[in-house]
């Protein structure tokens, strides 16, 4: 589904790569969690791997579509929700996820069918239709949500999704991610949130100073005697990480 390989990214000002050479693969039906330290590169691989950003080495390809050469094509098949939560505010809710299906191409009677459950779901069918501008903190997390949803992408990406929800809807969210992955498709999704990926995510990736430090299964810390703390903390501290015994 998802297969990042060799991307470095280098910003002009800079004399250190964000990115350096990191290659991962997120197969259909799995939720990948990427976690790092503050600026170890998360954000810019996540704006790279959804077109927001150019790379300077390498590619990424959403299934076989190349990001560098066929972007409208592998972006018609993301759903991205920013760790920024940008949205037209002068927008309704309802307009702004009709403006978003319009993009995907979205026909009508599968948007309004798609769009009233996703508002129901996460509590937000009484203000669809109040500007966003009105909107809190976690309400246009929501809204993102609901607009990255609205043409089933197989592939769909966010960025420390999890901040400022409430708990019914961080549930409500959790829950979401995983039926998504239970039809086929790919959730890819960085938080700082150890225990939530433990619970959560079927992979794991660990990205420090831009590079891929580690990978696991998280279903082998069952068996391995010791938590995705441990090995994190391990990793970005540089020790030696103990893997995971089958």
């Amino acid at each position: 589904m998802l297969s990042i390989q060799n991307v470095s990214k280098t910003y002009s000002r800079q004399n250190v790569k964000a990115v350096d050479m990191l290659s991962l693969e997120a197969g259909a039906g799995v939720i990948y969690g990427f976690l790092g330290p503050n600026g170890a590169g998360k954000t810019t691989t996540i704006k790279m791997l959804t077109g927001v950003l150019p790379f300077s080495d390498g590619d990424i390809f959403i299934k076989g579509a190349s990001i560098r050469w066929n972007p409208i094509e592998a972006k018609r098949m993301i759903g991205y929700v920013p760790d920024s939560h940008v949205v037209y505010d002068k927008l309704t809710g309802r307009q702004y996820i009709n403006f978003m299906a319009d993009i995907y191409g979205v026909p009508a009677d599968i948007r309004k069918n798609r769009a009233d459950m996703l508002l129901e779901r996460l509590n937000l069918a009484k203000d669809a239709d109040s500007q966003i501008t009105s909107y809190s903190f976690g309400m246009r997390q929501k809204i993102c949500v609901i607009g990255a949803l609205i043409h089933n992408p197989p592939l769909w990406v966010l960025d420390e999704p999890l901040t400022g929800l409430d708990p019914q809807s961080s549930f409500e969210l959790k829950q979401m991610m995983r039926e998504h992955t239970q039809e086929g498709n790919t959730v890819f999704f960085s938080t700082h949130i150890l225990e939530v990926a433990e619970k959560l995510c079927d992979h794991i990736g660990v990205i420090n100073k831009g590079c891929l430090v580690g990978e696991v299964k998280v279903s082998e810390f069952a068996t391995g005697g010791f938590s995705l703390e441990d090995y994190f903390l391990r990793l970005i501290n540089y020790a030696p990480a103990a893997e995971p015994q089958s």
